[in-house]
């Protein structure tokens, strides 16, 4: 009587742990916007996992999401950037689409993928994508910053470190996930 009401008890137990931790990573590490992910990730040859650890950082998901500096979305684009990638993409650029997850999606893959491309190293492209290309190519270029000109020691930015460190963690959960 004791040992089963034992094992019920951890039964239980493991249940609602199971249901909370679950609840956690369903609130921290939302699966929005999957199939847009997976579409365009493949399209642009870039990580579906860090395509999703991006928008979540930018926006948690938002389509309405505006910053203070004017970027738009989910993937928090600056209108500039969109309609640069826009013409890049061969996409006609409209700015009230900006708010669209498929089209703002689709428009911050490419972007990636550029990044990516450009600096050949996720964390020089994460850091662009949140501080600005120009930005990460000074820093290259600075001592202070870069020893070799090729990664970087130390990022000047508090705000850009603290954002690659988001991504990343947001990253190691959505690897499994994007496959």
């Amino acid at each position: 009587m004791k040992t089963s009401f034992v094992i019920i008890s951890l039964s239980i137990c493991a249940i609602l742990l199971s249901f909370l931790i679950g609840s956690f990573y369903a609130y921290y590490y939302p699966m929005k916007y999957k199939e847009e992910i997976v579409l365009y990730s493949k399209q642009f040859s870039v990580e579906g996992a860090l395509v999703a650890s991006v928008a979540n950082v930018e926006s948690n998901f938002d389509e309405d999401a505006m910053s203070n500096k004017g970027a738009v979305g989910l993937m928090q684009i600056l209108p500039s950037t969109a309609e640069w990638i826009a013409g890049q993409i061969g996409e006609d650029y409209l700015e009230e689409k900006l708010k669209e997850g498929d089209y703002n999606i689709k428009l911050g893959s490419f972007y990636l993928s550029y990044l990516l491309k450009y600096f050949g190293d996720w964390k020089l492209a994460i850091c662009a994508y949140n501080a600005g290309q120009g930005n990460v190519k000074s820093w290259l270029k600075d001592e202070r910053y870069s020893k070799d000109g090729l990664s970087l020691n130390k990022i000047p930015f508090k705000e850009t470190e603290n954002y690659l460190n988001k991504v990343l963690k947001n990253y190691k959960y959505y690897k499994n996930r994007y496959k």
